[in-house]
């Protein structure tokens, strides 16, 4: 077979090259099948020796040694060359105006996650700290975050109830029983720390396996949905602290109900005076915001209002004596210095492993994706296997000093990149503020009113609550993405976080199933002068080949559409085995009685026949009287004429991308009872791994060859058109 010859006219190569010069397509070559490929082509030879495989993988080179260590630890490709004159001065400021924003929010994410609030602040310093040498993304601050922060709180309050820790009196008084919360307290603290310890487990795990895909079903839509609803779960948990009541902590399915009914029971217990801290702390911190986002180019950092809030609302406490006089609820006792490292409770372990996975696939994937924004916008790549191992580690050791599961911080991270942050070096000295709080001046927050940390979180979920806004957008663009975040929504709110996330996934995945059942098919039709097939209902231009009928459709071939794929065939051709082979029959039969009715006319005339007369010119006359009257009939003429015009269908597989073994299966049966029809079914537009996997299945036998399969439609056109149909049955009768 010949190679093929690519030309180009001589008016291309004169003509110059401007907007409006017409590039050209011009190839000739032999028609190709896959019987070409196999026998005129040459494979690459390739070791499929399993142990040559696994010594190719596994051996060890100092070139491979560094790429390693490179990749574990990412700070080793940037750090040497770290421009100190350039980059030193932003990341300073960007790295002391993160750490002002993370201290208050540690402080009050710990409250979410219903530990002592000095645990926010040892998850803001360790994580952060270990982030910087073993992160991929050089703009996002990792720490504590609300979303993660309530699904931790939530397993907290199921595991360590208040009615567990309930102290009754011992003489039997009448008196009614009091909440000890010191123990109380603890206990929940060792649920965060183990649910942390199995969160880095898991990620680090991930990572390992090359698992960092699995954020691709946690979808944009189905993660704004998810985040959404975590907002109005945050929002709900903090109404009590703004009002000052004094509720039960709910969790599970409709704990938003039940939170929201206990605070309305309650209401009429409201602190005035907290009400009052917490409403001004919100509009202030409202109008710094609106501020920050109105001047953000004019300001040459962003105006840290969450600090101030902090600051001035902890001195009016001290200063007024809020907690004794009005009994507002403070921060409390905030202990000086780290904790030293100690093993968590691994008994817990049992209860945890669902809310873990929940937790660690959650936080892996708000990570990631803020980390890509970044990335793309300043031109670096992150690696999603490295953020999981990454976060893990961050996640396991720091475990072991107390802290809970923490992720990234879309707040924390716009002030990081927005006040000119280049490197990890900010989050570093971000953490370093963190630590000076902790070990030298943490008692100073012991009378911040817990009503003003329920303001900064309120107000950081602004952005958040925004995202109502994709509901318009999205039942203009895609129905199917709007039901994906609908359904995340409300699972979320209704079951719970947990619950919620797997329903959300779970429906998500249905998604995927529907659109491949209800895929797209269409009859193709040739564009004159070109190699292009388009749809023939849609484009004037596209016509059909005589006698051949190009199938397309838009999905792989399996087990859930398989027969859906046949169907669709049979409806967008007309071309129905089962019809034209009853139509053969009947067609058959009436034939077969039309002949016995002319054998019994040349009986009939042989003994009536008059002397002279000529048997063939009677029986004839007999034979078309009987057709005009209708004895033969046209009941199968139009499906029969319609239907046996075809005698070639071309199947489009350029949109597959798999298929099993049930789907091989009915192509092959589809193939047979074309056949048995004089119709020929060819293959095109099969890529090499389809090819691959056919091989796998056995495809190809004595009746479907590899000459059936062709690379284009074009290809598979050409060959019909220059084969002969086979001869039908009927007509050989």
């Amino acid at each position: 077979m010949s190679s093929p010859d690519v030309t180009m006219g001589p008016e291309e190569a004169e003509a110059p090259v401007d907007a409006e010069t017409l590039l050209m397509y011009r190839i000739e070559r032999p028609v190709c099948d896959e019987d070409f490929f196999r026998t005129e082509l040459h494979r690459k030879e390739k070791s499929t020796n399993l142990r040559q495989r696994l010594a190719q993988r596994f051996r060890c080179s100092s070139g491979k040694a560094k790429a390693a260590l490179f990749t574990f630890l990412p700070i080793l490709t940037w750090l040497p060359s770290y421009p100190v004159k350039e980059y030193l001065f932003s990341d300073v400021v960007s790295g002391l105006s993160t750490g002002v924003v993370q201290l208050p929010q540690g402080l009050a994410y710990a409250m979410l996650a219903a530990v002592p609030p000095v645990y926010g602040l040892y998850s803001s310093f360790y994580p952060v700290l270990l982030y910087t040498f073993f992160g991929t993304s050089r703009h996002i601050s990792v720490g504590t975050f609300a979303v993660i922060s309530l699904m931790i709180g939530g397993v907290a309050v199921r595991e360590a109830p208040d009615n567990m820790f309930l102290v009754f009196p011992a003489n039997g008084s009448n008196m009614s029983a009091v909440l000890d919360v010191e123990k109380r307290d603890a206990r929940r603290v060792q649920v965060a720390v183990v649910l942390t310890t199995l969160v880095g487990i898991i990620q680090f795990v991930l990572g390992l396996l090359r698992f960092g895909f699995v954020a691709i079903y946690l979808t944009e839509p189905l993660v704004r949905g998810f985040t959404t609803a975590a907002a109005v779960h945050v929002v709900v948990s903090q109404l009590k602290y703004l009002l000052g009541v004094k509720t039960q902590r709910f969790s599970g399915p409709l704990a938003v109900i039940y939170s929201v009914k206990a605070v309305f029971y309650d209401i009429k217990s409201t602190n005035v005076t907290t009400l009052i801290l917490g409403l001004s702390c919100l509009i202030f911190l409202y109008g710094i915001k609106d501020l920050n986002e109105r001047f953000k180019k004019k300001l040459p950092i962003p105006i840290p209002g969450e600090i101030i809030v902090v600051m001035v609302s902890t001195g009016v406490s001290f200063g007024l004596s809020l907690s004794n006089d009005y009994k507002v609820d403070v921060v409390g006792k905030i202990p000086t210095g780290l904790l030293p490292p100690a093993a968590p409770m691994f008994s817990l372990l049992p209860n945890l492993i669902t809310d873990s996975f929940a937790v660690a696939i959650v936080g892996f994937s708000m990570g990631i994706s803020l980390a890509k924004i970044f990335a793309l916008k300043h031109g670096y790549s992150v690696d999603g296997n490295q953020e999981l191992i990454a976060l893990g580690i961050c996640n396991f050791i720091s475990s072991f000093f107390q802290t809970f599961a923490i992720t990234c911080s879309m707040s924390r991270s716009l002030v990081q990149e927005s006040t000119g942050g280049k490197t990890q070096i900010a989050g570093l000295l971000a953490s370093l503020v963190v630590l000076l709080v902790v070990v030298a001046i943490g008692f100073v927050f012991q009378p911040l009113p817990q009503t003003a940390l329920a303001a900064i979180i309120m107000v950081n979920l602004l952005g958040m609550f925004k995202q109502f806004r994709d509901i318009p957008t999205l039942w203009r663009t895609s129905k199917i993405e709007l039901a994906i975040w609908l359904v995340a929504f409300v699972a979320s709110v209704l079951l719970g976080l947990d619950y919620g996330l797997l329903v959300a996934i779970t429906f998500g995945i249905l998604t995927v199933i529907y659109r491949t059942q209800s895929a797209k098919s269409a009859v193709l039709g040739h564009v004159s002068g070109t190699g292009l097939y388009c749809d023939v209902d849609e484009y004037e231009e596209a016509a059909e080949y005589e006698g051949i009928k190009i199938f397309h459709s838009n999905s792989s071939i399996y087990f859930a559409n398989s027969d859906l794929y046949v169907n669709a065939l049979k409806e967008k051709t007309g071309v129905t085995p089962e019809d034209l082979q009853a139509a053969r029959k009947a067609q058959k039969k009436l034939q077969d009685k039309v002949n016995g009715n002319y054998k019994s006319l040349l009986k009939k005339s042989a003994k009536h026949k008059e002397p002279g007369e000529n048997n063939e010119i009677l029986s004839q006359s007999h034979f078309e009287e009987e057709q005009r009257n209708g004895q033969l009939g046209d009941r199968h003429s139009e499906t029969d004429s319609e239907e046996a015009a075809v005698h070639f269908i071309v199947l489009d597989w350029s949109s597959a991308s798999f298929i099993d073994s049930v789907g091989a299966k009915a192509i092959k049966q589809v193939i047979k009872e074309y056949a048995a029809v004089d119709v020929t079914v060819v293959i095109a537009g099969c890529s090499r791994s389809l090819l691959s996997e056919l091989d796998s299945l056995q495809f190809f036998n004595e009746t479907v060859t590899p000459e059936m399969v062709f690379p284009t439609v074009h290809d598979a056109v050409l060959r019909c058109q220059h084969s002969k149909p086979r001869p039908s049955a009927a007509t050989n009768q």
